[in-house]
């Protein structure tokens, strides 16, 4: 005899509880001048460090001057060889050095993740996700507006759990439209947890004042940024309606000092003195943008602006006669808000391949997780 429907509730309770995961998140930054990188460019400077043999579960990559801001490239928004070309060097530092004595932490499946498509939010064309058992992380979501690209990494056993990636571009150059500046944001859930991401390239210059231009960009791109809701209407649309946001890029801050001074405290390694004149750090304790956003403590030097294909920095080399100067400062930063977020490490590495340094931060997040338990 088979049993009545409502005799089931007899036969299992089911007890559903909310349990935190944490998993580690790799972001890293670089202005990279309109370069275009060699084949063989090696990114394990970058990646490495204390985490190279305990791989990040996510990695977030941002760029930003992918091409020559001249006004042909303005024009057209994606250069998609330029951006594929970054995204193998990508692809083949994280399976192919990072995470050689890991390959027990993946276990592959053939997931797929299907984003949303909704009017004035840039879909997702195509995931990228192979079956190729080689590959530990893949590439869920990549973007390009102009000069600024953003690509999202995740360990391949962790697909299942991702859900409703979108992009969202804003332009903030020339008008308040254009974009050789501005922002590509990513949102994702992975389990129950929102994440943000914000790659940004803001305004440049170091006239009196200049700080306000790019105050203003930041506070359009958290303004005017916007994802889907959502087929329940109950996803976050905003960037700071996220349990965790993390914006990185060249923020293009400078130091409120005299390029002399500046240059003479560079020499000298007076980091602390530098960042009491920092923009950016002034801007956060005055509360005149990104009110709440935190930062890790800098014990790196100015990340710009160096001579070509040199440790030296434009306005520091005393043997040439420059015409124009560039006194360093750290342009290239990381900040985050969030409930789950703790930063394990904030630095740079050293690549000289273009006028910038790139920057990195390894975070700890915490990620609710629904667990399902059955019981007679």
């Amino acid at each position: 005899m088979f049993a009545k429907l409502g005799d089931h509730q007899n036969l299992f309770s089911k007890n559903v509880s909310t349990e935190q995961d944490t998993y580690q998140i790799f972001v890293g930054s670089w202005n990279v001048g309109g370069v275009s990188p060699p084949d063989n460019l090696d990114l394990q400077d970058w990646l490495s460090n204390t985490y190279s043999n305990n791989p990040a579960d996510i990695y977030v990559f941002g760029l930003q001057e992918i091409v020559p801001l001249n006004a042909g490239n303005v024009i057209v928004q994606e250069n998609k060889k330029i951006s594929q070309k970054w995204n193998s060097l990508f692809r083949a530092a994280l399976n192919n050095k990072i995470n050689k004595e890991t390959a027990v932490k993946a276990e592959f499946g053939n997931n797929k993740v299907v984003g949303d498509q909704l009017q004035k939010v840039y879909p997702v064309k195509e995931y990228y996700h192979d079956n190729n058992q080689q590959e530990l992380f893949q590439c869920i979501i990549q973007k390009q507006m102009v000069g600024v690209y953003i690509s999202v990494w995740f360990r391949t056993d962790l697909f299942p759990y991702i859900s409703h990636p979108s992009v969202s571009c804003v332009g903030c150059g020339f008008m308040g439209c254009l974009r050789n500046k501005g922002s590509v944001s990513i949102r994702f859930m992975l389990h129950e947890t929102s994440f943000c991401f914000v790659c940004s390239h803001l305004a440049s210059g170091v006239k009196e004042g200049a700080q306000k231009h790019r105050n203003s960009n930041a506070a359009a791109i958290l303004s005017r940024t916007r994802f889907p809701c959502g087929p329940l209407h109950n996803l976050p649309q905003r960037i700071l309606d996220h349990n965790n946001v993390i914006w990185l890029g060249d923020l293009n801050y400078r130091i409120h000092l005299p390029d002399t001074i500046t240059q003479f405290l560079v020499e000298r390694r007076e980091w602390s003195v530098l960042l009491e004149k920092d923009q950016l750090k002034v801007e956060l304790m005055e509360g005149h943008i990104f009110q709440g956003w935190n930062e890790g403590e800098i014990k790196f030097p100015p990340t710009y602006k160096y001579l070509p294909n040199s440790g030296i920095y434009f306005g520091c080399d005393h043997e040439r006669k420059l015409q124009k100067t560039r006194a360093p400062a750290w342009c290239d930063r990381i900040i985050w808000c969030g409930r789950g977020l703790n930063q394990n490490q904030y630095d740079r590495g050293e690549s000289t391949l273009s006028d910038h340094r790139p920057v990195r931060a390894i975070f700890a997040a915490k990620v609710d997780v629904f667990k399902v338990f059955l019981r007679n």
